[in-house]
């Protein structure tokens, strides 16, 4: 009886624990700006536990992303080109309670460093029957 007790306030622990667990997956819209240049992106995240994969999409290219989330710190990054030079964009931030991403975007190998914000885009009402 103990053990199914026991089980039981696993379960309910766990599933408790997923429950308050923040999900990224979704369509959002971050906005950067790094030294001076301000840019927007819309971009695809795809939760897998900690792991994110996706792409981002600018008026240039659509790159795909990988990343992760620890808690509240989220990281992700792409690899993409700038006048014919290869450069890795990382973002690196914080999720907060309103469920919105800000922090630092740094891009090597220019050493080069902004923020940006991201929000999540609100689905769209179902059409009305």
């Amino acid at each position: 009886m103990k053990f199914l007790v026991a089980c039981s306030a696993l379960l309910f622990a766990t599933s408790a624990f997923a429950a308050g667990a923040p999900s990224l997956s979704g369509q959002w819209k971050v906005h950067s700006s790094i030294v001076g240049h301000e840019t927007d992106q819309d971009c695809k995240f795809v939760q897998d536990d900690n792991k994110i994969t996706g792409s981002c999409k600018s008026a240039d290219a659509e790159v795909p992303i990988t990343g992760s989330l620890d808690g509240k710190n989220v990281t992700w990054k792409y690899q993409s080109d700038y006048n014919g030079t290869a450069i890795t964009l990382t973002y690196s931030a914080t999720l907060d309670d309103t469920g919105n991403i800000a922090g630092s975007v740094e891009v090597e190998p220019f050493g080069v460093t902004g923020d940006f914000n991201a929000t999540p885009e609100k689905p769209q009402d179902a059409p009305a029957k």
